[in-house]
């Protein structure tokens, strides 16, 4: 058990000194989506996406009670939008990278939502009386490179070691498209979703013709300001959005970059652990031939390796 403490915490330590030295700052920066979505000012975008999403036609922005936890971190990311409407504890967030652990993360919001929520009402839970707590809801915009369907449905119980009936335990993400040409009927009814699509689809298609992630936003945000795509607010907030996407993208590049050095590192110590192993019962076989004055196998080991693996599995079956 020390031992794999010990290599737990030096994996943790390889881990850290990776991100140090990518300078990945754990303090989160505001996403733009998290700003056209999540921003009290913009509650009314809020709004329209709720309505877009359960075909309602809610029209008081006062009605929205803000959930987006500030001081909530997992994984190097807070909760992007979070809200109370219509008994609906409602929790979105923008994806540009496909993740099947959602529902977990979404779990673990929620939760904190809920306690929240519960410590606001002065809920009693040892009461002998049920207490009601919002629906929840969880959607993931998603506007990666990946292929997907428009819409996917991602549950918690597909991450279970142990399979459970279905309905039994379960948390559930949806998942929808937000790329050029998927949930065409959502973005519709949404016209800010929709324009942040079509401003997102614009810098990659720049990406895609061959410019640089500077100047492909760059002119993504003139071409946006001049064909009214969110034109009031990125002409009001220009900089600080290029920012925001110029840092959004260095921080995926720095995260795909480390997790392909993390699985090398990884592949690296499996050889070596591997190895260790292998020594370790060569070792173990030959003082079992000496004790067993089995001189003739001692030497036939030196030189035929499939002979030594044969007497591997013969003293111990279960290695």
């Amino acid at each position: 058990m020390k031992r794999n403490n010990r290599k737990s915490f030096a994996k943790r330590g390889k881990k850290e000194q990776r991100n140090r030295k990518a300078g990945i700052n754990r303090n989160h920066k505001d996403r733009l989506f998290i700003k056209l979505f999540g921003s009290p000012e913009n509650r009314g975008n809020m709004l329209s996406l709720y309505n877009a999403l359960n075909g309602t036609e809610y029209v008081d922005v006062d009605a929205l009670e803000l959930y987006t936890l500030e001081d909530v971190i997992y994984l190097g990311m807070k909760n992007d939008v979070g809200y109370l409407l219509d008994s609906y504890m409602v929790l979105h967030e923008q994806q540009s990278t496909y993740n099947p652990n959602m529902p977990l993360r979404g779990l673990f919001y929620h939760a904190k939502m809920y306690e929240k929520y519960i410590k606001q009402r002065g809920f009693d839970l040892y009461s002998t009386t049920l207490k009601k707590i919002p629906t929840p809801q969880f959607y993931v915009f998603y506007n990666g490179d990946k292929e997907t369907e428009d819409r996917v449905e991602l549950k918690l119980s597909d991450a279970f070691v142990r399979p459970v009936a279905k309905g039994k335990f379960e948390w559930t993400a949806i998942m929808l498209n937000i790329n050029k040409g998927h949930n065409t009927e959502l973005l519709h009814k949404c016209e800010t979703l929709n324009e942040y699509s079509l401003f997102i689809d614009k810098i990659k298609e720049g990406i895609k013709s061959g410019m640089d992630i500077e100047p492909a936003v760059n002119v993504a945000v003139d071409w946006a300001i001049h064909n009214g795509v969110l034109s009031e607010y990125l002409s009001l907030h220009k900089s600080e959005v290029v920012g925001m996407i110029l840092t959004e993208y260095d921080e995926k590049k720095v995260m795909e970059n480390l997790k392909k050095e993390s699985y090398a590192e990884g592949k690296a110590e499996g050889k070596a652990e591997g190895k260790a192993e292998e020594r370790e019962l060569s070792n173990n076989l030959i003082l079992k031939l000496i004790s067993l004055n089995r001189i003739d196998d001692l030497k036939r080991l030196a030189s035929d390796s499939a002979y030594r693996d044969k007497m591997i599995k013969e003293f111990f079956p279960d290695k």
